[in-house]
C-alpha cells in the first residue's frame, strides 16, 4: 500500500506540530520538501532537481543500487540478533582492518557516531584509569550527554565547561593565533596542548584522552598544521592519556589520496582509537571503534560485558561491505583527488576575483571556502555567507555554512560529484558574489553621497 502524500504546506504544519522544533530543517524559512534522490542530485515535490553539495552521509551517492540491492537481499535472508554467531561481521571487521594501521585490529560495531564517540570515552577511560579530556574549542563530538560535555560548540551553550574537560585553542592558520606566517604553527599549537596537560597535572588531575576530529568540521573545514596531530600524541601519551581520532565526517576516503583523514598526517602517526560513522553505512544506521589489543583488553578486563542489540547486525554489515566495494569499483577517491582539486582550484580564482573570498581551504571533497567582510581584519562575513547559501538554493544548489561565525561555505558532497558539478557550483557563486559586491558598492557609494 502507497503511504500518504501531503502537499508540502500541510507537511510542515504538521511537522511543526509533531516535531520538536529544536530539530531544525536546512534553509527553515522555506524548507525543500525532497521527494526522491539519486547520486548527487535531490528531486522534490514538482520532480526539481537539487544539485547537492551537503550529504556527506550519503557517501557514495543516493540510493546506489549496490548498497540498496546489498540492504534488500540480507534483510530479505537474516536481520538478527548480534549474539548469533555470522559471517558479515568478521568479513567487515576484516575489510576494514585493511584499511587501517595493523595495531588498530579490534572493532566495536555501533549504531551512530555519537555512540561510538561515547564508546571510545569509556575504552579510553578503562584503559588509562584517567577521567579528563582535552578537546579542541568549537569541537562537536556528538548529542549525547557525555558528548556535550567534551563538546564546546554545544556545552557553551548550555551548562558550560567541566572542571574535567580542558579546552585548547583549534589550530586554525586563518583565525587562530598562530596563522599561516607563522615558522612551525604545528609546532606551536602542539605546545598548548602539552602546556594544558602541564596545568592539569599542577591541579592534580591525570589526562585520559585528547579527542579531536581528524579535519575539523564545525570549527570551519579546518586541515591541520603539519606535524602537530604527532606531537600532540607524545604529549598526551607521556602524560598517560591516548589520542583518539574522531573520523565520523572525515572517514572511507573523502580527502581522496588516504582512505582516513588523519593518514594526511604521515605515516608515523597512528592514533590510539578512531571513531567512524556517517558515511559508512551510506545513510543505514552503523557506526564503529576502531582500537588496539591492549585497549580492548583492558575494557574486557572490568568484567562488564559489552553488548549492542543492533551494532554489527548481518544487514549493517552487509551495507557496509557493499559501499566499500563502490569505493574501490568506481574509483570514487580517485574521484575525491580530481574533482575536489579542480573545484579547489575554481574557489581559488574565484578568491582572486572577489574580495569576499578571504580563504579557501581543504582537500579531496572536504573544502571550505571562507566569507570575509575584508581580507585585512579577516572580519567574518556572516550575513553575506548566509545570503550566499539562499541564493545557492534559488539555484537548486543545495549547501550549508559552518564555523564559529557561521561564515564558511562547505563543501561535502557525496563521493560523486562531478567535474560538470563544480563547474556549475563555482560559475553560480562568481555570480552571486559579484551581486554581492555591487550591492556593497552601491551602498557605500549612496553613504558617501549622504554624508
Amino acid at each position: 500500500m502507497a503511504l500518504e502524500v501531503f502537499h508540502k504546506d500541510e507537511t510542515l504544519q504538521m511537522r511543526r506540530k509533531l516535531i520538536g522544533q529544536s530539530c531544525r530543517l536546512f534553509f527553515s524559512h522555506d524548507p525543500v520538501k525532497i521527494m526522491r534522490a539519486r547520486g548527487q542530485y535531490l528531486y522534490d515535490e514538482n520532480g526539481m532537481q537539487y544539485l547537492d553539495c551537503i550529504s556527506n552521509v550519503q557517501h557514495v551517492g543516493h540510493c546506489h543500487p549496490s548498497i540498496t540491492q546489498a540492504a534488500a537481499a540480507q534483510m530479505d535472508l537474516l536481520y538478527s540478533n548480534t549474539r548469533f554467531l555470522h559471517d558479515n561481521i568478521v568479513l567487515y571487521a576484516n575489510r576494514l582492518a585493511a584499511t587501517l594501521p595493523k595495531k588498530l585490529c579490534v572493532f566495536y560495531f555501533v549504531n551512530s557516531g555519537s555512540e561510538a564517540n561515547d564508546l571510545a570515552l569509556r575504552l579510553a577511560r578503562q584503559y588509562t584509569r584517567h577521567q579528563d579530556v582535552i578537546v579542541l574549542d568549537y569541537a562537536y563530538h556528538g548529542h549525547l550527554t557525555s558528548l556535550i560535555d567534551i563538546s564546546p560548540y554545544k556545552f557553551r551553550k548550555l551548562e558550560g565547561q567541566k572542571e574535567w574537560v580542558h579546552v585548547a585553542p583549534l589550530p586554525d592558520t586563518y583565525h587562530g593565533i598562530y596563522r599561516e606566517d607563522h615558522l612551525d604553527p604545528g609546532q606551536a599549537y602542539a605546545d598548548t596542548v602539552k602546556s594544558l596537560i602541564e596545568e592539569a597535572h599542577k591541579k592534580g588531575r591525570k589526562i585520559s584522552s585528547f579527542f579531536a576530529e581528524s579535519l575539523p568540521s564545525v570549527g570551519g573545514q579546518i586541515i591541520f598544521p603539519t606535524g602537530y596531530c604527532k606531537r600532540v600524541a607524545e604529549s598526551v601519551h607521556e602524560a598517560g592519556g591516548v589520542y583518539v581520532a574522531d573520523e565520523i565526517q572525515t572517514g572511507f576516503g573523502r580527502v581522496g589520496s588516504h582512505f582516513w583523514a588523519f593518514q594526511l598526517q604521515g605515516e608515523d602517526f597512528c592514533p590510539d582509537i578512531v571513531t567512524m560513522g556517517k558515511p559508512m553505512g551510506n545513510g543505514h544506521p552503523i557506526a564503529c571503534v576502531a582500537t588496539t589489543e591492549e585497549i580492548a583488553d583492558a575494557f574486557t578486563a572490568n568484567g562488564v560485558e559489552y553488548f549492542n542489540t543492533f551494532g554489527g547486525n548481518p544487514v549493517s554489515c552487509a551495507i557496509g561491505l557493499a559501499l566499500l566495494d563502490v569505493i574501490e569499483k568506481e574509483d570514487l577517491r580517485g574521484n575525491a583527488v580530481r574533482v575536489g582539486g579542480h573545484l579547489k582550484q575554481l574557489l581559488l580564482q574565484l578568491q582572486i576575483k572577489h574580495p569576499l573570498v578571504g580563504d579557501v581551504r581543504g582537500v579531496g571533497l572536504f573544502i571550505g571556502m571562507e566569507i570575509v567582510k575584508d581580507r585585512v581584519s579577516r572580519k567574518p562575513a556572516t550575513e553575506e555567507a548566509a545570503h550566499l547559501v539562499r541564493r545557492l538554493k534559488e539555484e537548486r544548489i543545495v549547501i550549508s555554512t559552518d564555523g564559529p561565525w557561521d561564515s564558511v561555505i562547505k563543501f561535502k558532497p557525496p563521493m560523486c560529484f562531478s567535474i560538470e558539478d563544480a563547474e556549475r557550483v563555482s560559475t553560480c557563486i562568481d555570480q552571486i558574489l559579484g551581486e554581492l559586491e555591487d550591492t556593497h558598492q552601491k551602498k557605500g557609494t549612496a553613504d558617501e553621497v549622504e554624508v
